[in-house]
């Protein structure tokens, strides 16, 4: 399978760069708004991004460290630290896996479960904004 060829950086245009700068502002903005929600709530942005992973796991509502690792982009030693930490916090419990016994399944507790819903609703208006705001025509590459 071949990788798609990067854009060749004489090909961008300033209109591109304009574009991508006020992306990453937003996103910034967007994090930092969710860095303070979450804070508000007693929890790290990263316990938040767990629990949320942990409800928003399709067709489930429980994960593997190594599912978690991926959603979260982190190292599973450092999902596992987490994992421990919100264990201990009351948010989620590890029990042993159905099908497979060796396998560590991480559920959301009725606390991590609620945290998740609030911080999630605090964060609607944010998003529809942005969903706005960057589906205006224009968002694309240019040729």
């Amino acid at each position: 399978m071949s990788r798609p060829r990067d854009p060749c950086p004489e090909s961008l245009s300033k209109q591109d760069f304009e574009r991508l700068s006020h992306f990453r502002y937003r996103l910034r903005c967007f994090l930092r708004l969710s860095e303070n929600i979450c804070r508000e709530h007693g929890l790290t942005p990263l316990q938040y991004q767990l629990l949320l992973h942990l409800k928003g796991f399709e067709g489930r509502e429980w994960a593997t460290v190594g599912e978690l690792a991926e959603r979260l982009q982190a190292k599973h030693h450092g999902t596992v630290a987490l994992v421990q930490r919100c264990e201990a916090a009351g948010l989620v419990e590890r029990r042993r896996g159905r099908d497979d016994r060796r396998r560590m399944e991480v559920h959301l507790l009725a606390r991590g479960a609620r945290l998740a819903a609030r911080i999630a609703a605090r964060h609607q208006p944010e998003l529809l904004h942005l969903r706005e705001e960057l589906s205006l025509p224009g968002w694309g590459m240019s040729p």
